[in-house]
């Protein structure tokens, strides 16, 4: 809830508005721009293709093993396809740090908790290197008891 009484819900919109807040930090391309709707893009993906169509399913324990497999064979495919976006870009939106790579981060994070295989995303497993040793990730870590960070076991 903002201090208007706002209720602002959604990653996908709440992480925009924080970045919006702080513009300096350049999190987010501004509003109106091709690139702030390429960031939406990507967030969305994010959102729905990996989150919600891919492990959402593998945390629930009624999901049958067969459908379990439907879910993994997704996430394979959302996976290769952002290695293969990673293997070029440093970050989600190229050079530049944003609030897609935040998202990500976390989600690509979930792969622990359901024995999800990252090993054959090579170009994720150099980005997750290098956004979890950001001294902020690694502080926000911290604050949420996820520290030590090892990249493939559940915390």
């Amino acid at each position: 809830m903002l201090d208007d009484g706002t209720l602002l819900t959604e990653g996908v919109a709440i992480v925009q508005y924080i970045a919006d807040l702080v513009p300096e930090k350049k999190l987010a391309p501004p509003n109106g721009t091709i690139r702030r709707v390429k960031l939406q893009a990507w967030l969305n993906f994010f959102a729905s293709e990996m989150h919600k169509g891919g492990f959402s399913p593998l945390f629930y324990k009624g999901v049958p093993e067969d459908g379990r497999d439907v879910f993994r064979t997704r996430l394979m495919n959302r996976f290769s396809h952002v290695d293969g976006h990673l293997s070029s870009n440093e970050y989600v939106m190229g050079s530049e740090y944003s609030v897609a790579d935040v998202h990500l981060f976390v989600v690509s994070n979930w792969a622990g908790w359901v024995n999800f295989d990252l090993s054959p995303y090579r170009a994720l497993l150099a980005y997750r290197e290098r956004v979890g040793s950001r001294p902020a990730v690694i502080a926000a870590l911290k604050a949420e008891g996820l520290v030590p960070w090892p990249a493939t076991q559940p915390h």
